[in-house]
């Protein structure tokens, strides 16, 4: 029977909404599902993983070198703490990505990245070239698996949990080459671009960073996250963190509204588990209309402000 430890993300006494996600690809695999949570003060995040169905305990290591998440110096923890597991899975998050390679390594294994599906304990599928194609990889049934899941392609396991919260120690020799210098976040009152259930994004057809408050605006009015192409974002209209696409953030909200978006199959890529798409463009042979559910044909700057007379 499988044994898997789900690695718990978190950021300022949060647990990351992938972590529930990773849950459930856990749990297509089968078998026990235990989640670690590395931090100085792991208590309140173990409490919100413990809530978690499908998990069968909780695992915690408190050591003030976890106050941030530097993989360099949580991989050896974690590469301890999976002796006897079978499977070890992390979101492929940001942290994810940078994380769970360091763990592979150490356990000597090569990643399984971006597991889109389980068809076995030892068997998944995977998206290649910017999801164009997807294909099945078999890991060693002798060696340990250490995967990063799509968060995208995964539904949130329920609440409704209660496993038992255990503290553990391990012996791992902790590097002294790294070191967590400062960590900048932007700061907004919408929903969290990766998480949230509606998402507005705006692309080079909104023209300049000024007019992108006609993109917040209709985002508000929705209670939306808000994302970009990467047109928009290397023309310097919003940040790097707000990019959708391969080369940014996979993101899979219920409704995903493009303004002023041709449709790049790198954006695409981004967006391919979105529930519905809703394309706004002059441009009627813009290719994100191939996509869209619902396509709008005009002037943004004239539909936006008719679209949010009606919300």
């Amino acid at each position: 029977m499988a044994k898997i430890l789900v690695i718990a993300e978190h950021l300022n006494g949060q647990l990351n909404a992938a972590v529930a996600k990773t849950v459930t690809a856990a749990a297509a695999v089968g078998g026990e599902i235990d989640v670690l949570v590395l931090a100085a003060d792991p208590a309140a995040v173990a409490a919100q993983a413990a809530q978690i169905a499908g998990v069968s305990r909780v695992l915690s290591i408190a050591n003030a070198a976890n106050d941030n998440a530097i993989a360099q110096v949580l991989a050896p923890q974690i590469a301890k703490a999976a002796a006897g597991y079978s499977h070890v899975f992390g979101a492929s998050t940001t942290t994810g990505k940078d994380l769970m390679p360091a763990v592979a390594a150490l356990l000597g294994v090569n990643q399984v990245s971006d597991l889109m599906s389980v068809v076995d304990a030892h068997t998944f599928t995977r998206p290649i070239y910017a999801g164009n194609a997807i294909i099945t990889v078999k890991a060693p049934a002798e060696q340990t698996v250490v995967a990063t899941v799509r968060a995208a392609s995964w539904a949130s396991a329920a609440d409704g949990g209660n496993a038992a919260i255990e503290a553990i120690s391990v012996d791992a020799v902790l590097p002294t080459h790294t070191r967590f210098v400062s960590l900048t976040q932007g700061k907004s009152d919408r929903p969290d671009l990766q998480s949230a259930k509606r998402v507005v994004s705006g692309g080079r057809g909104v023209g300049s960073a000024e007019n992108f408050a006609v993109i917040y605006k209709l985002a508000d009015k929705l209670g939306a996250g808000v994302g970009a192409s990467r047109a928009a974002v290397d023309a310097g209209y919003v940040p790097s963190d707000m990019q959708v696409g391969q080369t940014g953030k996979i993101i899979a909200p219920e409704l995903y509204v493009a303004v002023g978006i041709s449709g790049a199959i790198q954006h695409l890529t981004g967006i391919k588990d979105a529930g519905t798409i809703v394309a706004i463009n002059k441009d009627a042979d813009a290719p994100i209309f191939e996509v869209a559910d619902i396509g709008l044909v005009g002037d943004l700057f004239a539909l936006l402000p008719e679209l949010e007379a009606l919300v």
